[in-house]
């Protein structure tokens, strides 16, 4: 009790806080009071129970209820009993209302019809005419008597709608009409929890709705009751062939010689290690077994795999013949597109005919333009533009050439700097100290006066330093 009730209140933007008094109230006054609050009212709880559906909790609480179906009894009220306004006092009119405007359609019905369900909401319909509506079903009670439930099993429109819309989209990555094809036990496994997006499973019951909604109301599907085709476009031929039997045969064979070839590969695993076992155990007998039931596996598995590998070419043959045919039908209807674009040209005599007036007109209009540029006298120096041209350009390759020079300079610059750093960075030789010339060691070139002589001296001061020389030595 009050799981359904906080589930609205987390999930459901029209069940928040503030609104939970009205949808929890009699709202039945509303109807002439207050028009729009009681729509609004009544749409929050036909989209509760869509909602509800759609997240598996209705066949939680409601047996025989699932995704697309409601089985409504008299147990509804207390699933969603609010721990602070209690049961919903109005909620068979909003049921009531769902069944006047086919939002909820009786099951049966719903499956046996031959016509379109043609749901639509109630907000569009006019109050009188849904009011009269509503009266027939003994719906509107004057003297606000006490709201019952319709019991019964229903159809929840809008939850099968979404399905199918769902469908349709992914089938449209699908173009091959080998993938599109399904046998109805292949379509229920394939699509049993993918189409409502929350995880829920679809019963049989609901696959049957949505099979009937999609062949009948949104002309999507071919069915035959074994059969399933998805319509890839308006073109295709209606009904099951003897081809789409086919290959929904082979794909349903393919598929469950898959499942057996899994199987049986654990079987095998499973009988070597048995085998394994025994022989570790000394058990000789067990492990002979082990190993002959492995074998006879092993054999089942091959027979297996060579089937699956026929099926495999046959479906490339198919698959190939498909393409060729669709090719075939492309190709046929561009021939046709081609033909008539050309009949509309009218042939090469017409296009050479519209060609050389063109050129015709186009040389009258060169002659006009010729005569009224003579008749205005404005004629262009052609001489003038060339030396106009020629100083541009050459102010151009002067601007040109500053810039190298420029551009020059600053790298010589910047090469320059770096060699002053690098030079800079360099250590520093150190000074040699100055020996005095009286405290050299005397040589012989010393004592001679040899080491004095100089070759840029005059000969003169030569001559007289030796009698100073030879006296010194005497």
């Amino acid at each position: 009790m009050g799981e359904l009730a906080d589930y609205l209140a987390q999930h459901d933007a029209n069940f928040r806080k503030a609104r939970l008094p009205a949808l929890y109230s009699d709202f039945r006054p509303q109807r002439t009071l207050n028009p729009d609050g009681y729509r609004a009212n009544v749409s929050a709880w036909r989209g509760a129970i869509a909602s509800l559906a759609s997240s598996g909790l209705l066949s939680r609480c409601l047996s025989g209820s699932s995704a697309f179906v409601l089985n409504l009894d008299e147990s509804l009220p207390r699933y969603l009993e609010s721990r602070q306004f209690g049961q919903p006092l109005a909620l068979g009119t909003a049921l009531r209302e769902a069944i006047a405007t086919k939002d909820l359609l009786p099951v049966q019905e719903f499956l046996q019809s031959e016509q379109g369900t043609g749901a639509r909401s109630w907000v569009g319909l006019p109050w009188s005419a849904l009011g009269w509506t509503l009266r027939q079903l003994g719906i509107v009670d004057p003297a606000r008597g006490e709201d019952r439930l319709p019991k019964g099993r229903y159809v929840i429109t809008q939850n099968v709608d979404a399905a199918a819309a769902e469908l349709a989209h992914r089938m449209a990555h699908m173009p091959s009409k080998f993938d599109r094809i399904f046998t109805k036990a292949q379509f229920q496994r394939d699509f049993a929890t993918d189409l409502l997006g929350s995880h829920v499973r679809l019963s049989d019951t609901d696959f049957d709705v949505l099979l009937t909604f999609l062949t009948r109301d949104r002309n999507l599907v071919e069915y035959d009751g074994h059969t399933i085709r998805i319509r890839g476009g308006p073109d295709e031929k209606r009904g099951i062939t003897e081809e789409d039997s086919a290959i929904a045969s082979i794909k349903e064979l393919t598929a469950s010689l898959k499942h057996q070839a899994k199987l049986l590969n654990t079987r095998v695993d499973e009988l070597g290690m048995e085998a394994k076992t025994a022989v570790s155990r000394n058990n000789r007998v067990t492990a002979l077994a082990a190993l002959k039931s492995k074998k006879i596996a092993e054999s089942s598995l091959a027979q297996r795999y060579t089937t699956l590998n026929q099926l495999e070419e046959v479906t490339a043959k198919i698959e190939q013949a498909s393409d060729q045919v669709q090719l075939v039908k492309i190709m046929e209807s561009s021939a046709g597109v081609l033909q008539s674009l050309n009949s509309q040209v009218g042939g090469t005599e017409r296009v050479d005919g519209v060609v050389d007036r063109l050129r015709e007109q186009m040389n009258d209009t060169d002659e006009v333009a010729a005569i009224l540029a003579d008749a205005t006298g404005a004629t262009v120096d052609e001489s003038e533009i060339d030396e106009e041209l020629e100083a541009l350009e050459r102010e151009a390759r002067n601007a040109e050439e500053a810039d190298q020079r420029r551009e020059a300079e600053r790298r010589a610059a910047v090469e320059a700097e770096q060699v002053q750093k690098q030079l800079d960075s360099l250590p520093r030789v150190p000074d040699q100290e100055v020996v005095p010339d009286r405290q050299k060691s005397p040589t012989p070139t010393s004592e001679t006066g040899i080491g004095n002589l100089s070759l840029g001296e005059p000969a003169g001061e030569r001559v007289k330093e030796k009698p100073q020389a030879n006296s010194e030595a005497i």
